[in-house]
């Protein structure tokens, strides 16, 4: 992938517009992914599951929202296929709207009280094609910032992509909070509704700015030099296929970590911890808050000494962190519990800040849709999708013992770290490179 260290000012406007357009529909999108998460830890288990004892529809609320994740990598084929041979942005518009859609209808669904099992199968249903539209998503808005930007600041500007996560995740907590505050006992009935509402608004916000950035101009040379690729997942697979690997190992260990402090430490503090909604919300927000500028600091870095020295700090922290995490969680302290999350968030980051220009300079450019897709979402389903369920399992299994997550979350890390030592190992001779813009990269 190639790019000049030379930027004009209308380059330069259009960089930033690309980096913010990114920014601002991730985080869109997010926000109605992970607002169902704080719903399944909060509110699902009563509004859907009303028929099974409490501890068990968390269970069931966490099994829902990991459906979202596994509809991901089918997403992520289709919208990869046509974003490599179409373009990002048309591919883009698609995604904000069909998740968007599908976040609307959920606010508006009927209760179990309402019409019983037909509550939660309806439920999965949108969740289904909500993922299916999250799947093209982070791909394509990754390679909008990356691909707009100069090659020395691939870090930098392609994190603001990502940024959509802990951005969601703050906005997400906020209005959910905001609406518990304000409906009070009304929330379990009606107010809960509300922030699932709310995101048809923020549907045409996203479509508005996404309209004024232009296609990417990398795929724009590539079209007129090259034109695209027949059949561009056939393509990634047998070329690449290590490199699909690599991107679903180090997002695995990342995911699984971020979720359990997304999602499954709100039903974790106010189940087992007995401490109030309100407090673990503004928990997730200052994490979030942290997170992003820990991402955005950590992705300057990545600029300047390299993504796998950064990375690989990240990935060590996340195999260490989880028992401290969970020690000091369970003092269930206020400040204590508050410190355990936002250094969680914080340290995380060093993964996700260069991760955006990491997977997009492990293909190449008529194929790089489909690859940092399937690797990206892939490794959210293993990962993510399945954290909270997985964490849920082990605490209902083990009468509360929280040492079982923490090793849950130690062995995802360990998949981080190993798959980051694996592609150092190719990039430094000891195994075969197939992709030589490895060699171009910040990625050493």
């Amino acid at each position: 992938m190639s790019a000049t260290t030379q930027t004009s000012p209308a380059q330069l406007h259009m960089v930033r517009k690309a980096a913010v357009g990114s920014a601002v529909g991730t985080t869109i999108e997010a926000y109605d992914f992970q607002i169902y998460g704080v719903a399944s830890a909060l509110v699902f288990s009563t509004v859907f599951f009303s028929d099974v004892p409490p501890s068990l529809g968390i269970v069931f609320s966490f099994a829902t929202l990991s459906v979202g994740f596994l509809a991901r990598p089918l997403g992520a084929m289709i919208f990869g296929h046509y974003g490599d041979k179409l373009g990002r942005k048309k591919l883009l518009v698609i995604s904000l709207m069909g998740a968007g859609g599908c976040t609307t209808l959920m606010g508006l669904l009927p209760t179990h009280a309402q019409v019983g099992i037909w509550a939660p199968i309806l439920l999965v249903a949108l969740r289904l094609l909500q993922g299916l539209f999250h799947g093209g998503e982070q791909g394509g808005a990754v390679l909008m910032a990356v691909e707009h930007a100069p090659a020395h600041r691939r870090g930098w500007y392609g994190s603001w992509a990502f940024l959509g996560s802990p951005g969601g995740t703050l906005l997400a907590a906020g209005v959910m909070g905001v609406t518990i505050s304000a409906t009070g006992e009304n929330f379990l009935t009606w107010g809960w509704r509300i922030p699932f509402v709310i995101s048809f608004i923020l549907l045409g916000v996203g479509m508005v700015i996404r309209a004024t950035v232009t296609e990417s101009p990398e795929f724009q040379k590539l079209k007129k030099s090259e034109g695209s690729v027949k059949a561009p997942m056939v393509e990634v697979i047998k070329r690449s296929w290590r490199l699909v690997l690599v991107s679903i190992g180090v997002n695995l260990g990342f995911n699984a970590f971020v979720w359990v402090l997304i999602s499954y430490s709100l039903a974790y503090g106010t189940q087992f911890l007995k401490l109030e909604r309100d407090f673990m919300l503004q928990n997730t927000q200052i994490g979030s808050v942290a997170m992003i500028i820990s991402i955005l600091l950590f992705a300057w870095l990545s600029d300047r000494i390299g993504r796998m020295k950064v990375m690989l700090a990240g990935a060590l922290f996340i195999v260490l962190y989880p028992f401290p995490m969970f020690g000091l969680l369970n003092t269930a302290q206020p400040p204590l519990v508050m410190t355990a999350m936002v250094i969680g968030f914080i340290g995380a980051s060093a993964v996700f800040g260069p991760l955006a220009a990491f997977l997009v300079e492990l293909f190449p450019t008529k194929v790089a849709y489909s690859g940092v897709s399937v690797g990206y979402s892939l490794g959210a389903v293993l990962g993510g999708g399945l954290a909270p369920f997985i964490a849920s399992l082990l605490m209902e299994s083990s009468s509360g013992q929280s040492w079982t997550v923490s090793l849950y979350l130690a062995a995802g890390g360990a998949i981080t770290l190993v798959s980051l030592l694996f592609l150092r190992s190719v990039q430094s001779g000891r195994r075969p490179v197939t992709e030589p813009r490895i060699q171009e990269s910040k990625l050493t």
